[in-house]
């Protein structure tokens, strides 16, 4: 009877990092029943860190498949994205109207690039972009040509990799960041300093503390055109009817830009889910076995999630769930959902600690734990000039997370303490 016992008949819908992983951990821990991948892009599963870094660069675009395990014995359904699930019996529905029945179920649909909340954004083609996928990115890295003006919108992780990139590549650009200074909501103020340093001594124009209020783009007469850019003066003459030619932020300054990038952050994939029963606008609720939760906090039977659809308890952050969208949760979380789906209460809790990585302007930034809980910063080394940094998160006293630049030797020590607490806390 399906749905009683270790499953015979698995369906992971998302086909990227986070799925691959929990497919070969499958395997790898001896599942022997029929393995189905279901991936809403044409691709293969891929790496998505290089597509803002040397896939913008590099002459030629940086090979970013991911390694599929021969043998792994999956059917993939690439191409044909989830639209619905019912839990009760245990059904995907695809967009082409196929309907999948399942013992276990991963989730793992990742998440989509924040758009459409700036007025004034040109339609698709027209110079404005966001990244996400492999399409996003090489239809950004044919945009950005030498001599071509940049605005990035958002200055996190992803707004600064792009700047740099296309800073590399010629263009002028600017980086317009709401906050006093980048990564300020995830590094804290003296972090988000260095990297604005770095930003800076690049040559990129960072604009802090506003936002874009509006885009502008080429009008269809020259009287309009003209009307539209007296004030602004950001237009050249003979851009097509639509495309983008600027911006104007909120501080009341203008910009000119030919392409810009929007970098304002990711939403979970999870709209597909409507009407199943599962709050998930916010991501996919879990408990610490990343076994997915109805509203009421009742495990969803034979279903988990991972990667950036999930909402993971921490205990680092005492159980809460904050947004993390890290490549090693995705490889983490696909690996540890997998088990669960195999083990169910038996499997181990979810218990690693978050890192990340960010390469900018030559230098190397990591991270371990959630620098973002932190009440207190304390800064061990800061050398501009070596470009060298080491920060240290800490709340009510409690170590919670530390970032090097220039020092990755060094967050060793404070990997090990927080593996330790966070094993203590489930001990």
């Amino acid at each position: 009877m399906r749905g009683t016992g270790r499953p015979r008949d698995i369906v992971i819908v998302g086909a990227s990092l986070a799925g691959l992983r929990a497919a070969e951990t499958l395997r790898a821990e001896g599942f022997t029943g029929r393995l189905t991948l279901v991936g809403a892009e044409q691709h293969a599963p891929y790496d998505r860190p290089p597509l803002s870094k040397q896939f913008l660069t590099d002459s030629t675009p940086a090979d970013t498949a991911l390694p599929v395990p021969d043998g792994l014995g999956a059917s993939w359904l690439l191409g044909r994205p989830a639209v619905g699930l019912d839990p009760d019996s245990r059904i995907v529905t695809l967009a082409d109207g196929s309907r999948l029945p399942y013992d276990g179920l991963l989730i793992a649909t990742g998440a989509a690039a924040r758009s459409g909340v700036i007025p004034g954004e040109p339609g698709p083609g027209q110079g404005v972009f966001t990244l996400r996928g492999r399409d996003d990115a090489t239809a950004l890295r044919a945009a950005l040509t030498p001599g071509r003006k940049l605005l990035v919108v958002g200055a996190g992780f992803l707004g600064g990799e792009a700047a740099a990139a296309g800073r590399a590549l010629g263009l002028d650009v600017t980086l317009v960041e709401a906050g006093a200074v980048p990564l300020e909501r995830a590094v804290g103020t003296e972090a988000g300093a260095f990297m604005g340093m770095l930003h800076r001594e690049a040559g990129i124009d960072l604009r802090t503390g506003t936002t874009v209020a509006e885009f502008r783009t080429a009008h269809a007469s020259a009287a309009e055109f003209r009307t539209a850019t007296a004030s602004a003066a950001v237009a050249e003459p003979g851009a097509p009817v639509g495309a983008l030619t600027g911006a104007r932020l909120s501080d009341g300054r203008t910009l000119a830009a030919d392409v810009a990038l929007l970098a304002l952050g990711a939403v979970p994939a999870t709209g597909w889910l409507a009407g199943s029963g599962i709050e998930a606008a916010g991501g996919v609720p879990t408990d610490a076995r990343l076994r997915a939760l109805f509203p009421d906090g009742a495990v969803v039977p034979g279903v988990v999630a991972a990667g950036d659809a999930a909402r993971v308890p921490q205990p680092l952050a005492g159980g809460a769930a904050p947004a993390l969208g890290h490549w090693s949760g995705a490889v983490e979380q696909g690996a540890a959902a997998a088990r669960t789906l195999l083990l169910g209460e038996a499997a181990p809790v979810f218990a690693e600690v978050p890192s990340f990585w960010s390469d900018v302007h030559g230098v190397r930034l990591r991270s371990v734990g959630l620098p973002a809980l932190g009440d207190t910063v304390k800064v061990h080394e800061c050398d501009r000039e070596a470009r060298r940094l080491e920060v240290s998160y800490h709340l009510d006293g409690r170590l919670v997370g530390a970032l090097t630049i220039g020092r990755t030797s060094r967050l060793a020590a404070y990997r090990r303490a927080l593996t330790e607490y966070v094993a203590a806390q489930h001990a």
